[in-house]
């Protein structure tokens, strides 16, 4: 969901449910698009389950074209995405990121228990079966610790010096803008202060229309946390991989780990330029 949500970013569009937000075709219209790079002939809205059952059918038909798989091999099917099979779903959602961004750090060797019953005559029968949803990874394919990892494990006392240290730099850059953080855990949760931070950092100026600076809903901060993490990862400073959900959410974890991103690189532009970035006109 976190990479379908970063790619459809541009055109507003927050996947809440795979199960609910797949099955129409809607959506896998608008990230087929955007991954392939291809313009499908069909009704941007279906509004009657048969217009939706169709506009299905022709997305799924180019998606096995480019994923190169018959539809006989497949292990989706217009029936399964359109009532609402979760398993089928992640099997094609997993096909179209291995083919599309290979380097998307799915984990490694998920494996599915499926349990089928049938009802008998003499009662109910059921058989069991494992489904792999991902591949064998290697050791590469496992996400390094971060500094974070090691101090909250290993030095949970040190936690807060780190977060004086980081809201006395915060404070530094945002008090031009009139603006000052108290509490790193919860301030940061809506995306608008960070969102304000990257533009002080890096010169970036953002129009209002691109973010919500009085956020009033969940979808909203996830709206502003996903934008400014794309800004990160757009301009290299985002080092590890980060949920927006978990920033949404108040982890302090995840927080303090975009943060130290930041905090780390304008650190360093100091000392290569022997004085600060200054800050944007």
């Amino acid at each position: 969901m976190e990479w379908i949500n970063a790619e459809l970013l541009p055109e507003h569009i927050v996947v809440r449910s795979l199960e609910e937000d797949m099955f129409d075709g809607l959506i896998l219209h608008h990230l087929f698009q955007k991954l392939a790079g291809l313009k499908l002939d069909v009704e941007e809205i279906a509004l009657t389950a048969a217009n939706q059952r169709r506009k299905l059918t022709v997305v799924l038909e180019a998606a096995n074209q480019s994923l190169q798989v018959e539809e006989q091999q497949a292990q989706w099917s217009v029936e399964t995405i359109f009532n609402k099979d979760l398993l089928a779903t992640l099997h094609l959602l997993v096909a179209l990121a291995e083919h599309f961004q290979p380097d998307l750090p799915l984990p490694a060797n998920v494996q599915v228990e499926v349990i089928t019953m049938e009802s008998t005559k003499s009662g109910l029968k059921s058989e069991k079966l494992v489904e792999r949803l991902t591949g064998c990874g290697t050791d590469k394919d496992q996400p390094s610790k971060d500094v974070f990892d090691e101090l909250f494990k290993l030095a949970p006392e040190k936690v807060n010096a780190v977060k004086e240290a980081i809201v006395n730099f915060v404070n530094q850059k945002l008090d031009r803008l009139g603006l000052s953080v108290q509490n790193l855990d919860t301030q940061f949760a809506d995306g608008v202060i960070l969102l304000l931070l990257i533009g002080q950092l890096r010169g970036f100026f953002l129009h209002l229309k691109e973010f919500y600076l009085t956020p009033s809903s969940p979808a909203e901060m996830l709206h502003n946390v996903t934008l400014a993490l794309e800004l990160l990862k757009d301009e290299g400073l985002l080092n590890y991989a980060v949920s927006p959900e978990d920033i949404v959410n108040k982890d302090a974890k995840s927080t303090l780990r975009v943060l130290y991103c930041l905090f780390c690189k304008h650190k360093l532009e100091e000392n290569t330029d022997g004085m600060p970035q200054g800050p944007p006109s």
